[in-house]
Order: structure tokens, then sequence, then C-alpha cells
């Protein structure tokens, strides 16, 4: 029987009351005794939320040729960052499929850091040295980093309290060092919640006294576990790996269009990824919400005129808008919106409906 990894801040879970759940090989908290996963999604909106993302994937490409490397590897055009910068990418099949999404960080001229899904580090590991030129520029170094990620309003003020520096105040996409304690961190303005924040790369060997720093920095922060994780990306309609984006669903299905820079150069797939431009894709992510009650989840059928046409790729109750919402991959011919469907819950047929997302927006 295989043991589930843990990560450096195993223990403060475990402290905090986290009910911990086997996510990708990892024990890790899928919310917390005390609160649950609807205080948790509305702390990180009003407040601060703290997500141990240790379990994420570090890929290093460095050396001599580092950037051309990664511009023919990714879908974005890394040739437009400068020192610090950041963008959202895509990993692709040869025929346009995607292998994993991820964040490009440009840490120096030739020093390139690749942040991929947790699942597929492995996977996405072999597929960089199996399409690479330099295949030995590519290393993994997901076990010399812990992440913590901090979201919500009160973000930049928790950071100020236990680790100030250059990143704050910066608008998204940007990466700095900060000091604590004398060590260093890579404090990153991105997250995958909606909300302002940080995801702070940092040695694991900090990671824990980091942590109880910034949990004890202001009485708003809240840890997340992975339920309210979830559910924030969903109300901003983010795509989740092996949901919205999978290895026979590609970028133009999901709605990622501004990650694929086909001028930018070749890279793999993306003669295809032409191909399905030109041509339109055929399918398309929509999202939607129930006419009928109850709630859509991941992989119930999609029907219309009484044929099954797609499937539901992630639902929910949002805990901000108080409803069910979900994204379905349907064909491009019914993604009008105010299209009416169904989605097959448990043999029965659910009325839904075609509409805008993302679901949440803060209000002006």
């Amino acid at each position: 029987m295989t043991s589930l990894r843990r990560t450096p801040l195993y223990d403060q879970h475990v402290a905090l009351g986290g009910q911990l759940v086997d996510f990708a090989g990892w024990e890790m908290p899928v919310q917390y005794k005390g609160r649950g996963l609807v205080v948790e999604h509305l702390a990180t909106r009003s407040g601060c939320g703290l997500f141990d993302v240790s379990h994420m994937g570090e890929i290093l490409v460095e050396g001599p040729g580092a950037m051309a490397e990664v511009q023919a590897l990714v879908s974005n055009d890394v040739s437009k960052l400068t020192d610090g910068d950041a963008c959202y990418a895509l990993l692709c099949h040869p025929d346009g499929g995607t292998v994993d999404d991820l964040y490009v960080y440009r840490l120096g001229a030739e020093r390139f850091l690749l942040v991929v899904n947790a699942a597929n580090i492995d996977k996405d590991f072999a597929h960089l040295q199996a399409h690479a030129k330099q295949p030995e520029r590519v290393i993994n170094r997901s076990d010399e980093f812990a992440q913590i990620a901090i979201q919500g309003p009160k973000a930049s003020a928790v950071l100020a309290k236990v680790a100030p520096g250059d990143a704050i105040g910066l608008p998204r996409n940007f990466i700095r060092v900060h000091d604590f304690h004398g060590a260093n961190l890579l404090v990153a303005t991105t997250g995958y919640t909606g909300e302002a924040g940080f995801e702070v790369y940092c040695p694991p060997e900090v990671a824990s006294d980091l942590w109880q720093a910034l949990m004890a920095a202001d009485p708003d922060v809240c840890p997340v576990g992975l339920g309210a994780r979830d559910t924030l990306r969903l109300e901003m309609g983010y795509a989740l790996y092996g949901h919205e984006l999978r290895d026979d669903i590609n970028g133009y299905e999901a709605r990622v269009a501004w990650a694929i820079k086909l001028g930018a150069g070749p890279f793999v797939g993306s003669d295809a990824l032409a191909t399905i431009k030109a041509n339109k894709p055929t399918r398309r992510l929509v999202g939607l919400e129930m006419i009928d009650r109850g709630i859509a989840r991941a992989d119930y059928p999609v029907v219309h005129d009484g044929e099954p046409v797609g499937h539901i790729t992630s639902g929910t109750q949002s805990p901000n808008l108080r409803r069910p919402i979900a994204i379905a991959l349907v064909p491009r011919t019914l993604s009008k919106l105010g299209t009416e469907l169904s989605v097959e819950m448990r043999g029965k047929l659910r009325r839904a409906r075609v509409v805008k997302y993302p679901f949440f927006k803060h209000e002006s």
C-alpha cells in the first residue's frame, strides 16, 4: 500500500483540525473543523484566506538558451516577459490537447520557473524533457519548494506584517524576492481565487514558521482547504485541469485562447491549434444556471432534445451567490447565451440555461 505524501505544513493542518483526504497522492485538508467550506470561502472573499499549495510542482528551465526552450514548449509568448514577470500558459500535445496548464515565471534572463499541477508533475516533467532540445536544462525542483497562497482583500496587509517587500502593491503576474527570517521567499502576485493576493514559494524548512506568522498577523486570516479552493475558482470560471482542461480538451474549447499566442513562434501543438482555430472548435465550455432544482456535478450528462450532447465539467452550490452554478462542455452550436439544456441527475432530467461567466464579480 502506497503511503500518502505530506507537505511541510501537515502538522499545522492537524493542529487546526484539518479534515485530511487523499488529493493527487498527498494528504491534504479539504476543510477545517469548526469552520467548513462556506466559512472558509467567504473569509477569503472578505478578509484573507491561507492555502497550503505545497503539493504543486516546480520545474526550472535554466542556462544558455532557456528562454528559447520555454518558448518552444508553452503556448504563451514568454519572449515578452522581463525579469520578475509571469504569465499563464498551456503545455500541449502535438494534437493540440492539453497536457497541463501552468504558470511561467521569469526569474532571470535564462532562468524560468514553471509551476504545474500536483497530479501532473511526473507527466509534465516527462513531456518537457521529451520535447526539449536541451533536456538537461529542465530540472524538477519540486522537493525544494513549499508554497503558501495568501488571498483576499487583506492579503497585502497581512504579508506586509510578516515579510514586507517589493511585490506588495504590484498588479497581477509579477514575482519578487522577499526576506523572512533570513530566508529568501519568491512572492508572486498570482492566485486562483479571483481575489488579490500572493503565492509564496519558500524553502520547506521555513514553511511552518511562515504559516504560523501569517495566521497570527490578523484575526481575519482563515486557513482554507481544498473544498473552498475549488468553489472560489469555480465562481470565477477558472479552468481546473482534469475538468475544464484535459488531454482531450484544447485551449480554444476551454476558452483560454488568450493564453495561446500562435504568432510567437512554433511550440508543441501549435500547428494543430492553428487548424482548430481556423476551423473553429466544435465544442465550447459554457456557464450553466439551473432552472429546476438540483446541483449539477462533474461528469453529469448534458442533454438537448432528448439526446446526450456533452457533460458537466464542474458544478457546486455557490457560497457567494447561494445558488447552483456549473460549467459544461457542449457543442458550439448550443453555446449561445440563453440556450436551454437539461442535466441528467440520478436518472432525471433537470432544466438548465446557458449563462455568462465568471459567475461572481465584486460589487464596484
